[in-house]
């Protein structure tokens, strides 16, 4: 018999009879077990239930195992937490909702596999397994299904109706059409109905709502975790009258589920919809297997100390009366009796220095003694552990460690390095490349046991290395896998995130009609500026249409046709409460606008002869090394998005072109901008051009370098970095590097600009976080600007530099794409309160995570530290701020990156810091006093990875604050959606104000007629100038033609029900320049609302007829059942000879009415046939132009 067991043999459970057999596995260094525990699922044909002591121990392993289980051999899910404290308020994300019901509905009918669950979450009570089994639905295409009788089942099963689609749980119903996103599918869709019959199911994208791919059939799991149907809430009555005696509060979650509210946090009240609960043990099969990881005793008694602290601390809110913790939650006792009736594999936690001394006592015993420990279930294994083997830049020779192991006798003949993707592990074939050793390349462990190579590298997420044996106890056969973090010691991961492709409408203008709210000031081109009472449906001589009512000053309104939509713009100006509103009938908006108009000339002008310098100065034509090139992007560990892949192909055009690049990158804080500037400083730094990068903090630069260094690892390149981190001399010497050339990427802060530096021969700078500079330094780029190429790179322009980028001065690129499932950050202002803060600190904590508290003072910073450990003792806390030396600095927030502490008390220093993916929530002190694009920069650092995210903006009592300061709040929480970094620059500009774009009083002029007209009016006389035109005021605010045929059209309220998406579709279609922008339209509104009523079809078959009346010169149409006339603009095309030819040739039909109107008769019975006459009367006008 052998001693010690094999990794890829594990002794598994035996049982005899019906007494559930027990082993504990010892001697599993490294990422070992997850080795074990993924042989031990294959080679058993049970589902495992692995328990692990906590959450951050679960969602190490969920990586590690997908990482090693190729093609998907073996199920492998995550029982998620809900991620809310004990008694929470708020409810679970339905997302996790989803995903743990879809798990156990897979569990009873798993037959091999790993769950894994935290111990935390394995000791919650669940629904019945009954309720899921019986509440379960399947939907076949073909299937006869009453659409209304769905809605009811739906609703019975606790779907919420929704105007739109967006995530788990919801569903919504227009005509013979109703989307539905059932719980545990990854995908929502579209069920189209003809007559009484599902005539097909389509997937769809909830981002864009267009259906993709048909499907045969659906799974439908119920909404919640518990019923919400009449007879559920009925049984949550009975119980929670017979458990909380005396007066009911009328507030109380009582009255709310009676009235069929279900309020954040009724899932503390699970065991009242139930007669019985059942545990996550219920649903196992027979059969599984239990495997344990770590101290889960331990973990247990700590969670329960909690549960008792908070239900102590809550249970005497008459509104929220508590269940007891036993009624939600299992002891250990019950646990344990829970678990009895399984087979199960204990692997206690290896302490690391304790491992050696335990083997060695095995190693020593005789074979009589460890046989007499095994048969006690206890096994042991044939693993050892790994020396240091960092590698060391510092020392002369980097590589000594792993050499000398390598060298060692007693070391194993096979090396298996690891990577964790396909980029790092090009990364250290680089690095091992310097070190004479190239290692083949393999697609698993397994593989290169089975070769003979000795030395090899694959790609998977094991997180330490350690020594095994493939087979027998020789030398020749055992195998060391060393991972990257043995090779290169704490090395700061960036979260590989993958992206998903998505066309988002960087075209801001239909949004801002769909933002508006009632009483909102907007632009009408011809009468000025009124306020939005709302959308309201007139009928006027048996036709029914839909108007925008406006009122105007001295309470007189204005009815706008929603065909005219595109004449309205939402008023940005300095204040929205204060817009100046202009009376109907007056000249003083005429001359407001003529006296804009002046001035747009003007500026246009200057605008005109920028844009000549720009493009007379030539810059310098850089060339690409194509293959170069793209053995570079291949580098690149993520998929582009779509809107990333266009601005990184506006920048290299740029380059490579000979006008100077000044291009503007806007992009939402974690968006992928860096990804942009490493491209362009590939192309300079190939063509042998310097490239230096701008930066505002010290910490920023110190990431950027790490980052350029990365992704430059395999080039010639040098990249240096000037920093405070840098002594005197040091600095110096890059400096000297740098005007010899020797040096070709330099990051830095505002040093870079000092005119000590004299570039060898710079190319390109980029400026990362734009809006953190001053004026000076800006003075100072604006010099180096006439012949290097720029880019910025920025989340929040700054309402200066986005004026400018929109009215051409500079180019601009949005990268508005968020990385696919990201949740937006859930933003909450409150006063500041203490149990808020150590609540908001605990949910963090308990689901692994880490929080940022900012407080913007040094001096009282260490004091709010300390007042924070004494509401949490179990925090690990540290503080960071920018008077600390450079090095504590840098050390505190690698610790903070490497989860050491979990709550850094900071300043805004991070503001720029590095990407933490496990920080998921941030809390602000006097958020008051920051600025919005700090507010909303300061929000990005949570939120980057697919937890929900929190930010917690504290403030003092309201009478404190200034009204500004409360319009930036409100600004931020309002805007939660990815992205809106954009939008909130926009904000911040009707906050500030624009500031002078070239002139000094500009601003005065565009608070008269707001930014959008003002930015509308400009791009037109820039255009007509670049034609050698000038234009009159009436063409700047030139008319679209007006078509009236006396036929309904509108988007009927029965079809599109939300106004805000019936506002910005119709300005989508009046706006409309192109007839197959029509018809994209008009192919979206059928997939996403069903076929279009006839009215939708008047709506757009006008549009269509008046893009083609415009382009003839036709001011208006006008028709009726009797006849009709057509207006012509003073500079139309038509030639005037085939007007008359017209009148000569059919006087009964034809006749001129004054000197620019064409009258006809001819009856027209419907409106059908009312088309197809001016369909041919302007096919007929447009054959004879001038």
């Amino acid at each position: 018999m052998s001693k010690l067991h094999h990794l890829y043999s594990p002794v598994l459970t035996s049982r005899r009879g019906n007494v559930a057999n027990k082993k504990s596995w010892h001697n599993l260094l490294g990422s070992s077990s997850t080795i074990a525990i993924y042989q031990a699922a294959k080679q058993s044909e049970k589902p495992i239930l692995l328990v692990t002591h906590d959450t951050p121990s679960a969602l190490r392993l969920e990586q590690e195992l997908y990482s090693i289980n190729r093609d998907n051999e073996l199920a492998i899910c995550l029982f998620p937490d809900w991620e809310t404290l004990p008694y929470d308020t708020f409810s679970p994300h339905q997302d996790i909702i989803s995903q743990r019901l879809a798990t156990l509905y897979q569990l009873s009918r798993m037959e091999r596999g790993i769950v894994i669950v935290p111990v935390s979450t394995l000791i919650q009570k669940l629904a019945p397994k009954q309720y899921l089994e019986s509440n379960s639905l399947l939907i076949n295409k073909g299937d006869k299904k009453d659409l209304h009788q769905l809605r009811q089942e739906l609703e019975a099963s606790g779907y919420r109706y929704v105007d739109q689609v967006m995530e788990h749980g919801e569903f919504s119903a227009r005509g013979a059409i109703l989307d539905l996103y059932p719980m545990g599918s990854n995908t929502p869709f579209r069920l189209d109905f003809f007559d009484d019959e599902i005539d097909e199911i389509r997937l769809f994208d909830p981002d864009n709502q267009r259906s993709s791919d048909k499907i045969p059939s659906i799974e439908l799991l119920p909404a919640h975790e518990f019923p919400t149907d009449q007879a559920g809430i009925n049984l949550f009555r009975q119980q929670y009258r017979e458990l909380f005696t005396g007066v009911i509060n009328k507030e109380s979650i009582y009255h709310q589920v009676s009235d069929g509210i279900l309020p954040a946090g009724i899932e503390y009240y699970l065991p009242l919809f139930f007669e019985q609960t059942n545990t996550l043990c219920d649903y196992l099969s027979q059969n599984a297997l239990i495997i344990v990881t770590g101290d889960i005793d331990k973990a247990i008694e700590q969670y329960w100390l909690d549960v008792e602290y908070r239900y102590e601390d809550r249970r005497y809110d008459p509104t929220r009366p508590l269940l007891e913790p036993s009624k939600l939650f299992l002891n250990k006792d019950e646990l344990y009796i829970a678990l009895k009736p399984f087979d199960r594999i204990s692997i206690p936690q290896m302490a690391v220095n304790a491992v050696t001394t335990e083997s060695e006592k095995v190693a020593d015993n005789d074979a009589e003694s460890l046989a007499g420990k095994e048969s006690k279930g206890v096994i042991y294994y044939d693993i050892n552990e790994l020396p240091n083997l960092t590698i060391n830049h510092q020392l002369k020779q980097p590589f000594d460690l792993l050499n000398v192991f390598i060298a060692d006798k007693t070391t194993p003949n096979k090396v298996l390095f690891v990577a964790e993707s396909q980029g790092r592990r090009e990364s250290v074939l680089e690095l091992l490349k310097r070190n004479h050793m190239v290692p083949q390349q393999f697609d698993d462990i397994e593989s290169f046991v089975n070769s003979d190579e000795q030395i090899g590298i694959t790609v998977n997420a094991l997180s330490s290395g350690f020594i095994f044996q493939s087979k027998g106890a020789s030398l020749k056969n055992a195998i060391a896998l060393v991972t990257e973090s043995e090779l290169l010691g704490d090395r700061v991961r960036q979260a590989r995130r993958r992206k998903k492709q998505q066309d988002t409408q960087a075209d801001a203008i239909f949004k801002n009609l769909a933002e508006l709210s009632i009483g909102q000031p907007v632009v009408h081109i011809e009468h000025g500026i009124g306020r939005y009472l709302g959308l309201q449906t007139i009928e006027n001589g048996g036709i029914t249409t839909e108007f925008l009512t406006l009122s105007y000053a001295g309470e007189s309104k204005l009815y706008v046709p929603v065909a005219s939509l595109h004449l309205i713009s939402r008023y940005s100006g300095t204040d929205a409460d204060h817009a100046p509103l202009h009376k109907l009938g007056n000249d003083t908006w005429t001359k407001a606008k003529r006296k804009a108009a002046e001035k747009v000339k003007d500026v246009a002008a200057e605008l005109l002869d920028i844009y000549a310098k720009r493009a007379n100065n030539k810059g310098f034509q850089f060339t690409r090394n194509k293959d170069d090139y793209i053995a570079f992007a291949d580098s690149f560990g993520f998929e582009e998005t779509h809107d990333q892949e266009q601005a990184i192909h506006a920048v290299v055009s740029d380059m490579l072109s000979d006008k100077t690049m000044d291009r503007l990158v806007c992009g939402d804080v974690g968006f992928g901008k860096t990804e942009v500037a490493m491209r362009a400083a590939f192309i300079a730094v190939n063509d042998g051009k310097q490239v230096a990068i701008l930066v505002p903090t010290t910490l920023l630069a110190q990431q950027h370098y790490e980052n350029f260094k990365d992704r430059f690892a395999n080039w010639p390149v040098s990249v240096e970095v000037l920093s405070r981190f840098k002594t005197t001399k040091q600095q110096n010497e890059v400096i000297a590097k740098v005007e010899s050339g020797h040096i070709d990427i330099l990051i830095g802060t505002h040093k870079l600009l000092q005119n000590s530096i004299k570039y060898h021969d710079l190319g390109l700078l980029i400026i990362d976080e734009e809006h953190r500079f001053g004026v000076k330094q800006k003075e100072k780029i604006k010099k180096l600007r006439s012949n290097v190429d720029i880019l910025t790179l920025t989340a929040t322009p700054i309402p200066r530099t986005l004026n400018m980028a929109m009215g051409g001065m500079r180019d601009l690129s949005i990268i508005a794409t968020p990385p696919a499932k990201r949740l937006a950050v859930k933003t909450f202002v409150r006063q500041r309160d203490d149990a808020l803060i150590r609540e908001s600190i605990l949910r963090e904590i308990l689901r692994g995570g880490q929080v940022y508290f900012l407080h913007n003072n040094v001096d009282t910073i260490e004091k709010v530290a300390a007042d924070i450990q004494n509401l949490l003792p179990e925090a690990k806390i540290v503080t960071a701020h920018g008077q600390m030396r450079e090095r504590d600095l840098e050390r505190i927030m690698s610790d903070f990156y490497h989860q050491r502490f979990n709550v850094l008390v900071c300043t805004t220093i991070i503001e720029t810091g590095i990407d933490v993916p496990s920080a998921n929530t941030i809390i602000m002190d006097r958020a008051d006093h920051l600025g919005l694009a700090q507010l909303h920069q300061l929000r990005g650092r949570v939120g980057r990875s697919h937890h929900q995210a929190y930010a917690y903006l504290l403030t003092p009592h309201e009478k404190v604050m200034t009204k500004d300061a409360k319009k930036r709040l409100e600004a931020i929480a309002s805007l939660e959606d990815l992205g809106a970094g954009f939008t909130l620059a926009t904000h911040d500009l009707e906050i500030r104000g624009a500031g002078e774009l070239l002139g000094e009083d500009q601003s005065g002029s565009m608070s008269q007629v707001g930014f959008s007209l003002y930015m509308e009016m400009l791009d037109q006389a820039v255009a007509a100038l670049k034609e050698g035109k000038q234009l009159s005021l009436d063409q700047m605010t030139a008319q679209q033609t007006e078509v009236e045929l006396r036929v309904p059209a509108l988007l009927p309220d029965d079809y599109i029900f939300d106004v805000s998406l019936r506002l910005s579709l119709y300005k989508r279609i009046a706006s409309a320049k192109t007839k197959t922008e029509l018809d994209e339209i008009q192919v979206e509104l059928i997939d996403r609302f069903g076929l279009l009523p006839q009215a939708a079809k008047n709506l757009v078959h006008i549009a269509k007829l008046k893009l083609k009346a415009q382009k003839i010169g036709i001011s208006r149409i006008d028709a009726g059942p009797t006849g009709g006339s057509i207006e012509f603009s003073d500079n139309t095309k038509v030639d005037p000879m085939f007007i008359i030819a017209l009148i000569q040739s059919q006087p009964s039909v034809f006749k001129m009415d004054g000197a620019n109107k064409l009258k006809f008769v001819r009856p027209t019975e419907d409106a059908k046939s009312r088309f197809m006459m001016i369909t041919s009367i302007l096919s007929d006008l447009s054959k004879k132009l001038n």
